[in-house]
């Protein structure tokens, strides 16, 4: 059932980069949710640590296109590495400012300040989108595969995090983040085999965002992010009003897991609809089935209740970031691939920093369940947002800017599906 995957892992290398990537993935997943628990418990407002988790993120989403467009001028290896351990010592001081009581100001700063890394989803996927430049269903099977794991991280980063937060210390979660992830970016850096090559940027040539079909994709992106950020909140928030907040973790996984499940079953499709047409598609369900949260948590619905509805929300994300990543690689030429993907991230983070504060302020001021009345608003916003611009969607890379130019062969990586082999590092 799964064989599509097996194929496109087993070129030379591969697996190496995937499984490295999904550590240091787990960084982003992880430090959300450990800062919010942190911070809400030694200072005890919710208000205060979805600030400090925006002022985070919002760091990154202004980063991650600078750092993006660096690595497609100079390669991923001599950008991961020193971005990477330049995190590490506002990580550090963010844990020092909170347990010494330092000024909330303090707490904003260490958190901008240790937000900056590398887009690791769009690293990996660039690598695929060179590995398959000549395979349109293998490259569909590779999206799809990433995002399951993005997905896979979403579920072990919080329970690990609340786990770490709730067994250990509040602290000792952010700090977890901070060596899994530094340890996996590392990691990643070091499969050079796999790394794509840089290309020469032509002068004249326009940025990402002057492609009108890419300036959609951040407009819907960034509502999808407001219904990341703000589903983490307040389900946070409607746990510990439970008095169970110890289940949060948990809950958000199920989330994920949705989401993994339903992007793994939707890889295995070959894919018939254009992208723009599969990307409303995912929207729109996505959509409909936030209504479930929404209905539980103003039913005041217990935990197990609110878990079956959080799983089956998860089910349209993957089936969306699928499809937008696969819009990025048509609309954009290769050598801006990665500062593509960057600024579609950093539209997504920048609405998790909007859905955190957002999240965060309902929270404070409604009754718990109120909250999901945010991400279902956001999703529906999204919606209106692709079917407007669907028409930039479809609309194909101009002339002088091929998608897929021709390069001449390689003979390190292949250019189709490679015959069944053992992956090797």
């Amino acid at each position: 059932m799964f064989s599509p995957y097996r194929r496109v892992l087993a070129a030379p290398g591969a697996l190496a980069f995937t499984l490295s990537g999904l550590v240091a993935r787990l960084f982003f997943t992880m430090n959300g949710v450990a800062t919010l628990v942190l911070v809400a418990d030694r200072r005890g407002s919710y208000a205060l640590a979805g600030g400090v988790v925006a002022a985070g993120v919002v760091a990154g989403a202004v980063g991650m296109p600078l750092l993006g467009r660096l690595v497609d001028r100079y390669g991923q290896a001599r950008v991961t590495v020193p971005a990477t351990l330049v995190r590490l010592a506002p990580l550090a001081a963010l844990v020092a400012c909170v347990r010494g009581g330092a000024p909330d100001w303090t707490l904003l700063v260490c958190s901008a300040a240790g937000a900056g890394a590398p887009n690791f989803g769009g690293m990996a996927r660039a690598r695929w989108a060179h590995l398959y430049r000549d395979d349109a269903v293998a490259r569909h099977h590779a999206n799809s595969l990433e995002q399951a794991l993005d997905e896979l991280c979403f579920m072990a980063g919080p329970v690990l995090a609340m786990l770490l937060s709730t067994a250990v210390a509040p602290e000792a979660a952010l700090l977890a983040s901070g060596v899994l992830g530094t340890a996996g970016a590392l990691l990643f850096a070091a499969r050079r085999a796999t790394e794509p090559p840089v290309r020469p940027v032509p002068p004249g040539t326009r940025a990402p965002l002057r492609s009108a079909g890419l300036r959609v994709l951040v407009l819907a992106f960034l509502a999808t992010g407001v219904v990341f950020g703000s589903l983490e909140v307040t389900t946070v928030a409607y746990t510990d009003a439970l008095g169970r907040r110890s289940l949060a973790g948990v809950l958000l996984a199920l989330v994920a897991a949705g989401s993994c499940v339903s992007g793994l079953l939707y890889g295995l499709r070959p894919p018939r609809r254009s992208p723009a047409a599969r990307l409303t598609a995912g929207i729109g369900a996505m959509a409909v089935l936030l209504l479930l949260p929404l209905a539980a948590g103003l039913a005041g619905a217990g935990p197990v209740t609110l878990a079956a509805a959080l799983l089956a929300a998860g089910c349209g994300t993957a089936p969306t970031m699928v499809s937008g990543m696969t819009l990025i690689q048509e609309l954009l030429p290769p050598r801006q691939l990665n500062e593509g993907m960057a600024v579609a991230v950093a539209g997504i983070l920048a609405g998790i920093s909007a859905g955190s504060a957002l999240g965060g302020a309902v929270a404070e001021r409604a009754a718990p369940g109120a909250g999901y009345a945010v991400p279902a608003a956001a999703a529906l916003l999204a919606l209106l947002t692709a079917v407007a611009g669907g028409r930039h969607l479809r609309r194909p890379a101009p002339p002088s800017e091929p998608a897929h130019p021709s390069e001449p062969a390689d003979p390190a990586r292949p250019a189709g599906p490679p015959a069944p082999a053992p992956a090797t590092a």
